[in-house]
């Protein structure tokens, strides 16, 4: 992983954490969204308890930055930096890689279709507070998911699998020949969201 951080960038962190007075104080840095067209950085306070043990961590003169595991990859490159402005100033991040690259034209169909679900159907799904998670895909093309958050238990969720996930896979992949449901939508606490 690199991430640059300019001077003025490390300056300003630093005396962020310090107007706090909690010692022991850190950032966390992780990217939400991760892979997708609203993929964004989160920047936060980190108490030392809120620390994980895979956590990657970037010694600042006088804090520490956190940077979330699973983030870790689509911030490789990113540059921190803090910018003198006629208004003020502000902390500027560019993470190139946080949005993810699309899959080669060569590379495996599992990899395409975890790109796509990512990028395209787990936005659309977020809205109704649900996700997909990619399970598997046979050598025949047959795309093995499972439904989470809201979707799990939803009464739409086969309507949602046929007209919209497996519609958008098979229109951009055509190697995928069917998507299956794994989920056992009557378990869980709240099945019908």
């Amino acid at each position: 992983m690199s991430i640059q951080i300019s001077q003025s960038g490390s300056v300003f962190l630093n005396q962020l954490v310090e107007k706090q007075d909690e010692p022991g104080l850190g950032l966390r840095l992780r990217v939400t969204s991760p892979g997708t067209a609203s993929a964004s950085c989160e920047l936060i306070f980190c108490a030392p308890d809120e620390c994980k043990a895979d956590d990657s961590i970037i010694v600042l003169s006088e804090i520490n930055l956190y940077v979330e595991k699973r983030s870790l990859k689509f911030l490789d490159g990113a540059e921190i930096d803090y910018l003198d402005e006629k208004t003020g100033g502000r902390l500027n991040i560019k993470a190139p890689n946080i949005k993810g690259t699309a899959p080669a034209d060569n590379a495996p169909l599992k990899d395409k279709v975890a790109w796509l679900i990512v990028t395209e159907v787990n936005p659309s799904l977020a809205s109704h507070g649900g996700h997909v998670d990619l399970v598997d895909v046979s050598d025949e093309g047959v795309v093995l998911l499972r439904f989470g958050g809201g979707c799990h238990g939803c009464g739409m969720a086969n309507v949602t699998l046929q007209n919209g996930i497996e519609k958008t896979l098979k229109e951009q992949l055509p190697q995928v020949t069917a998507v299956v449901d794994a989920t056992d939508h009557a378990s869980g606490e709240n099945p019908y969201y």
